[in-house]
């Protein structure tokens, strides 16, 4: 007997070795990188995806953060570092949580001493490793020269 449709879509989502990557790319701070990240991830929980934001920074832009507060948001990690006290990314909470989607704001980003990994980029790979969406935001390749023509 020859597979049904649903035979046929429950074998090829359940071959789903690692979360999917998105990223939002921007050459410069304020081109919409964060703001298009959020939208996205509202358009999808209003589908009946399960959205968490992971980290984002509003950088006090009033926008974000009504973008943000629109989504169920995974407390940060408080970490005192030589005297100042800085939020990191909570990634163990984050996986523990077993969201569809985590939004993370810029991948690039140097943690603290004290966390699990050295950059956030490395956090990221373990969300993906545990098979959770990751749509991300990141104006760094702006330091990248542009390729010439015969250079």
């Amino acid at each position: 007997m020859p597979k049904t449709p649903e035979q046929w879509l429950e074998e090829a989502t359940s071959q789903k070795k690692q979360g999917i990557f998105k990223l939002f790319l921007g050459y410069a701070p304020g081109v919409g990188k964060t703001f298009n990240m959020l939208s996205e991830g509202i358009r999808r929980k209003s589908r009946g995806e399960d959205v968490v934001v992971g980290l984002v920074e509003t950088h006090g832009r009033k926008v974000i953060a009504e973008l943000a507060s629109k989504l169920e948001t995974v407390p940060r990690r408080a970490i005192q570092y030589k005297g100042a006290s800085f939020e990191e990314m909570e990634v163990d909470a984050v996986l523990a949580r077993r969201p569809q989607v985590v939004l993370v704001d810029e991948l690039a980003h140097t943690n603290i001493e004290g966390t699990k990994h050295a950059k956030r980029y490395e956090d990221v790979m373990d969300l993906l490793d545990a098979r959770i969406d990751r749509a991300l935001d990141d104006e760094r390749p702006a330091h990248r020269k542009p390729h010439a023509p015969g250079a």
